[in-house]
């Protein structure tokens, strides 16, 4: 497939039109999911951005979010229809974590509001604050979340074992924290019409354990209401498999096939691995690999990807 690739000047008269419907997932799932929780699988839409790991960079994020034509100077949704994926690690090794959850919380709102969407998915950094993984937490994270009014929970042993300038940031993230809340309103997959969205990577044991399933659990244990997921009991959980982003070779992409003919999908796009030449294209065009160091501490490029019924092309903001 060619790659064509576009300069945000190049989407300042784009209008965005919905179309086509979706069907159901093939997957064995299960857990119940409340009228408040977002589906697993949705239809699909007219055009789609999706962009990969951010890390506590706010002016990367912001800079993505223009060039899709999402926000405006002011950061409110201006997409109309428009539908956003992010697929996870909006934290950790940057400063401005809380300002980007933030951002992403209420441009959820909006783009609904607005007949568009907004998917901030969870990636493997998302994860490990929750379990109280904090080694890649910068010294202003830590800062960050010193003056967001948390009362420090002393009941919880990890937070108490930590200096006092750690436990709000800790408290946060805890299951049932103020910040865990927010990251359970959040999918860890999502497949749009045909495209399945993921950190890591879906393999076939997390096709046979259920994304429905696997979203529905891992909002209960970030809600404090349900233990961890069993599925990221192994080093190669959705938000950590790298078998389809670290130069997959032929029995990767067979076990991509088979996951994308199960699902009912032509493609994944999947962030975590950072791809030093840019958004990059595995296995046939069915793994888009979209993570490109866009953050500071990597001081890569920002760029998107961008599908519609037109085909796949690549965006770029320099």
């Amino acid at each position: 497939m060619s790659i064509r690739r576009v300069s945000v000047m190049a989407l300042l008269a784009m209008a965005f039109i919905s179309t086509g419907r979706g069907t159901g997932l093939a997957a064995p799932d299960s857990g119940d999911l409340s009228s408040s929780d977002p589906p697993t699988r949705f239809p699909a839409t007219g055009r789609i951005v999706a962009f990969g790991d951010w890390h506590g960079d706010l002016d990367a994020a912001r800079t993505a979010l223009r060039l899709a034509g999402a926000i405006d100077e002011h950061d409110h949704w201006i997409g109309g229809d428009l539908t956003v994926v992010q697929t996870g690690d909006q934290i950790d090794r940057g400063d401005e974590e809380q300002a980007i959850l933030d951002l992403l919380d209420r441009l959820q709102d909006e783009a609904r509001a607005a007949g568009g969407a907004l998917h901030a998915l969870l990636g493997n950094h998302e994860i490990m604050n929750v379990e109280g993984d904090f080694r890649y937490v910068t010294d202003g994270g830590w800062a960050d979340f010193a003056d967001a009014g948390i009362v420090i929970d002393d009941t919880d042993s990890l937070v108490v074992s930590l200096p006092d300038e750690q436990r709000p940031r800790a408290t946060a993230f805890r299951p049932g924290g103020r910040y865990a809340r927010m990251l359970a309103k959040r999918n860890v997959a999502v497949i749009i019409g045909r495209t399945l969205f993921v950190h890591g990577g879906i393999l076939p044991d997390h096709v046979a354990y259920g994304l429905e399933r696997l979203n529905a659990e891992t909002r209960a244990w970030l809600r404090g209401t349900g233990p961890m997921p069993t599925v990221y009991e192994t080093k190669d959980d959705p938000v950590w498999a790298r078998q389809y982003s670290d130069d997959p070779d032929a029995a990767d992409c067979a076990l991509l096939s088979d996951v994308l003919a199960t699902l009912d999908c032509d493609r994944m796009v999947v962030g975590h691995t950072v791809q030093e030449q840019g958004i990059t294209e595995q296995c046939d065009d069915r793994v888009w690999c979209i993570d490109t160091g866009a953050a500071e501490y990597y001081g890569g490029t920002i760029q998107g990807l961008e599908i519609t019924a037109s085909g796949i092309r690549v965006l770029s903001a320099d």
